[in-house]
C-alpha cells in the first residue's frame, strides 16, 4: 500500500555524498523537525528526469524555500556516485540535496517503487513529489506515468505551498 497524506515516513537509510565521501543519513536525520520538499525520479540522467523534472526544482529552489521549506531533496534509485555526478552535471549541487536510494529500499517501503525491467532499469522509484513536515507527509503528488513530470513538478509544488 502506498504512503498517503498524514502518514509518517518509514525508517530508511539513504546515501549522500560529502566532502569525506559517501555517508549514511537516516529518515530522522533528514526530516525530523523540518519542513522538506522531497521529489523522486526513476533515474538520474534519464530524459524526463534530467531535462524536465530536476531543472524545474533547481530553477525554482529559491521560490520554494521562500515559502518556508527548509530544504529540497531529490531521491532516485541510483548509487551515491551517480547521484553526485548528476548533481554536478545539472547545477543542482549545493541547491538541492541528492539522496541515493540505491537498492530502492525507501521506494519499496513507501509503496512507490516500479518495475523498470522492461527498459533494462530494474526496480526504480515512481515519479512523485511530497511535502514532509517533521517526518509526516502533508502533500503527495504521484505521476500516472514515468515520462510525465506535471503534478510532481516544481511549478505544481509552488502552487501547493
Amino acid at each position: 500500500m502506498a504512503i498517503k497524506v498524514g502518514d509518517k515516513l518509514p525508517q530508511a537509510t539513504f546515501r549522500v555524498m560529502t566532502a569525506d565521501g559517501p555517508a549514511a543519513k537516516t529518515t530522522d536525520d533528514l526530516f525530523k523537525g523540518r519542513k522538506i520538499v522531497l521529489f523522486a525520479v526513476p533515474g538520474a540522467f534519464t530524459p524526463t528526469c534530467h531535462k524536465n523534472h530536476l531543472p524545474g526544482y533547481v530553477n525554482k529552489a529559491a521560490e520554494i524555500k521562500a515559502k518556508g521549506v527548509e530544504e529540497i531533496f531529490v531521491t532516485g534509485v541510483n548509487d551515491v556516485f551517480v547521484m553526485d555526478a548528476w548533481s554536478k552535471a545539472t547545477g543542482g549541487a549545493g541547491v538541492i540535496t541528492f539522496l541515493s536510494d540505491g537498492n530502492a529500499d525507501f521506494a519499496k517501503e513507501i509503496g512507490l517503487s516500479m518495475d523498470g525491467s522492461g527498459f533494462g532499469l530494474g526496480t526504480r522509484s515512481q515519479r512523485y513529489s511530497m511535502v514532509v513536515e517533521d517526518g509526516v507527509v502533508t502533500a503527495l503528488n504521484v505521476e500516472d506515468a514515468p515520462g510525465k513530470a506535471d503534478v510532481s513538478g516544481a511549478e505544481a509544488m509552488l502552487n501547493q505551498l
